[in-house]
């Protein structure tokens, strides 16, 4: 009886990529392992002949020449699921190549130098800070090498033991129901030795915490979410293992007058009814001082008018951003009664619809929408 083509059995195709193929066995072992179906010899035998595509496929060598001359290609490759076929596939690699994340990470040893964790700080920054940049003294708690013992965590004079339970490995073997994985020595932690005389400075950990200032140079241009690396200034590593690193993100304070969107800023501008109708010429701020905007007449409330480059110059390079002032035109309070008296005769020249062209359409756009 002729054998089913590798890739129909794992539904994947020829030009799938190994991640693929990797995921498609994964579902079908999930499915069919022994272990979740008892009894069901038709699982098994799903599951068998799975294992064998995935071994084939999984390999670069053997998945050639399975492509180029199909089974004839690989003919004793196969590792014929768990038990035969004469192959020289290893059940116990494939499986654990493709579930190794599941059962603790198989065979990683953690006995020898492993290195410190990183470390995630957030500055917060002014706005002005993170345009023109900046440097900004923190500080950071953090794990450092204990100076008692060396970052060792055993007394003066003593050192750890190997431990008795793993025998140094790090790590045991435990039998789960149809196939035996590894898992941390709960004895040592995966550390592989053991500590009888913990040192009194540390308490046996090998670090201690504490807190150190750093100063952080900040670039120029510097957006929300933007990570700053300080190589070495995360955790202390153990057993000699190098420190990790410091991530520092920074977060834009809000500002008082501007917005920021990217290398843009935007900021709203009052002005007077009577500047917006007959024009002027108006100071705004920037973050590099004051400059004059020209006001034309008939200015709407709510037009942007640019300032081209004084907006943010971008960390990663490229062109300088602009200032985008909103000018909202504001309604004077507080009038007296002469003010009143002039707005009221003001009001009744304003006669026709020609000196309020959005109100004509707006009530014409009102009077389409009832009809």
């Amino acid at each position: 009886m002729s054998k089913r083509d590798y890739y129909e059995i794992l539904g994947a195709s020829k030009g799938d990529d190994a991640k693929a193929i990797k995921r498609a066995y994964r579902k079908l072992a999930m499915k069919h392992h022994p272990d979740r179906n008892p009894d069901d010899k038709e699982s098994e035998a799903k599951f068998k002949e799975a294992t064998e595509a995935y071994e084939i496929l999984s390999d670069d060598s053997k998945r050639q020449a399975y492509d180029q001359y199909g089974h004839a290609g690989v003919d004793g490759s196969a590792g014929g699921g768990f038990g035969g076929g004469g192959g020289n596939g290893n059940f116990s690699d494939v499986f654990g190549d493709v579930f190794g994340d599941i059962f603790g990470g198989g065979r990683q040893q953690r006995n020898g130098p492993q290195r410190g964790s990183d470390l995630k700080y957030n500055l917060e920054l002014t706005l002005e800070q993170a345009v023109k940049g900046a440097e900004v003294k923190i500080r950071v708690p953090t794990l450092n090498e204990c100076d008692t013992c060396h970052g060792t965590g055993a007394k003066d004079g003593s050192k750890p033991v190997t431990c008795g339970t793993c025998h140094g490995q790090g790590q045991v073997r435990m039998q789960q129901g149809f196939f035996s994985v590894q898992q941390a020595c709960p004895t040592c932690r995966g550390q592989g030795s053991t500590i009888k005389d913990p040192c009194y400075s540390c308490n046996g950990q090998g670090v201690k915490e504490e807190t150190k200032t750093l100063s952080v140079k900040v670039p120029a241009g510097v957006d929300n979410g933007d990570r700053i690396r300080l190589t070495g200034e995360g955790e202390a590593g153990t057993r000699g293992g190098p420190k990790g690193d410091l991530y520092v993100e920074t977060h834009i304070k809000e500002h008082a007058i501007f917005e920021r969107d990217g290398r843009n800023l935007y900021c709203d501008v009052p002005i007077s009814i009577a500047d917006a109708a007959l024009g002027g010429e108006i100071e705004v701020p920037t973050l590099d001082g004051r400059v004059n905007l020209k006001i034309p007449g008939e200015t709407q409330s709510g037009k942007l008018f640019r300032l081209r480059g004084k907006g943010v110059v971008p960390v990663r390079g490229g062109a300088t951003g602009d200032l985008l002032c909103r000018v909202m035109v504001e309604t004077p309070v507080k009038l007296n009664d002469k003010q009143k008296a002039i707005l009221r005769e003001f009001q009744a020249s304003l006669k026709g619809e020609k000196h309020s062209p959005k109100k004509k359409s707006w009530f014409e756009n009102v009077k389409t929408f009832f009809e």
